[in-house]
C-alpha cells in the first residue's frame, strides 16, 4: 500500500513562490508516474502535470504551463511541485497522486496524499 504524504503549503503573497513535497512510502515509487492536481473551493479537481517514472518526461497544464515545475528525486522517493509567479487564481488544495497511468484524468491514479493548502493573497 503506498502512502503519499504533502508538505510545504501556506500563505504567499502573488508574485512569491513555494516549492511543494510529496514523500512516498509503502511502494515502488520509483517505477510509478507522479502527478499533482488542484482543488480549489466549488470547483472539481483539476489536473496540474505529472512526471514520468524516470523523470525524463513532465507534461504540464496549459494554465500552469512555464510556472509550475515537477521534478522527483527517486533515491529519497519523494516528488516536488515548485511554483512561481504565484496568483491569487493558484489558491487551492494541492494534491500529488500515484500510478501507472498518464492522463489529466484523477481515475489514472491509484494513490492520493491528503492535500497541502496554498493560499495567494493579492
Amino acid at each position: 500500500q503506498v502512502q503519499l504524504v504533502e508538505s510545504g503549503g501556506g500563505l504567499v503573497q502573488a508574485g512569491g513562490s513555494l516549492r511543494l513535497s510529496c514523500a512516498a512510502s509503502g511502494g515502488t515509487f520509483s517505477r510509478h508516474n507522479m502527478a499533482w492536481f488542484r482543488q480549489a473551493p466549488g470547483k472539481e479537481r483539476e489536473f496540474v502535470g505529472v512526471i514520468a517514472w524516470s523523470g525524463g518526461s513532465t507534461w504540464y497544464a496549459d494554465s500552469v504551463k512555464g510556472r509550475f515545475t515537477i521534478s522527483r528525486d527517486n533515491t529519497k522517493n519523494m516528488a516536488f511541485l515548485q511554483i512561481d509567479s504565484l496568483k491569487p487564481e493558484d489558491t487551492a488544495v494541492y494534491y500529488c497522486a500515484t500510478g501507472l497511468g498518464w492522463s489529466r484524468s484523477s481515475r489514472a491514479y491509484d494513490y492520493w496524499g491528503q492535500g497541502t493548502q496554498v493560499t495567494v493573497s493579492s
